[in-house]
């Protein structure tokens, strides 16, 4: 029974390594780097990265890649601007709240355009009300939320970045129950 238990944490431990192995192999080409050059992606490249990666929910933890040490996020609301400052973790455990209140959504970006170190995205998240939002009980329906955003790139990294949701549009499905 010892053997049988010895070896299948060795083929766990196998597994992982092999795992590691492989990720940090495709990093650089992940990252749109080559392993020779390590040369950097272009700010229209790393904020696709970005948005393909960790906004879009599959891999928040990978946040600190793609966005400097400290971001300043300017929340552009007519009624109330407002500009806080987020570090990568503070960003990926933003959109696990995100995956809490949609479920594990969709995520298409529609528009990505780059002028120099800023890069203008769009796109189109479609979840479901899972939790509580805004004083609105989760009722399960699908919610499509839309969304455009300004990136700074410098440095090889996002450092700051203007976003603007529809806001009106969820609040008028959260209102219909759907």
């Amino acid at each position: 029974m010892l053997n049988i238990i010895r070896n299948a944490s060795h083929n766990y431990i196998d597994q992982v390594l092999r795992y590691c192995r492989f990720f940090f192999a495709a990093l650089p080409h992940a990252l749109g780097q080559s392993a020779a050059s390590q040369e950097p992606v272009s700010p229209k490249e790393l904020v696709r990265l970005f948005l393909s990666e960790v906004r879009s929910g599959k891999f928040p933890e990978r946040a600190h890649l793609y966005m400097a040490g400290t971001v300043v996020a300017h929340q552009i609301q007519s009624e109330d601007p407002v500009s806080i400052e987020r570090t990568p973790e503070e960003y990926a455990n933003h959109v696990r709240e995100f995956i809490r209140l949609f479920g594990q959504f969709e995520y298409q970006i529609t528009e990505l355009l780059a002028d120099g170190q800023k890069v203008y995205a769009r796109w189109i998240q479609n979840g479901c009300h899972l939790q509580e939002i805004d004083d609105h009980k989760p009722t399960g329906k699908p919610l499509i939320e839309y969304t455009s955003a300004v990136y700074r790139v410098e440095d090889g990294k996002i450092a700051e970045y203007w976003l603007q949701t529809d806001r009106k549009g969820l609040e008028m499905q959260l209102q219909r129950g759907h």
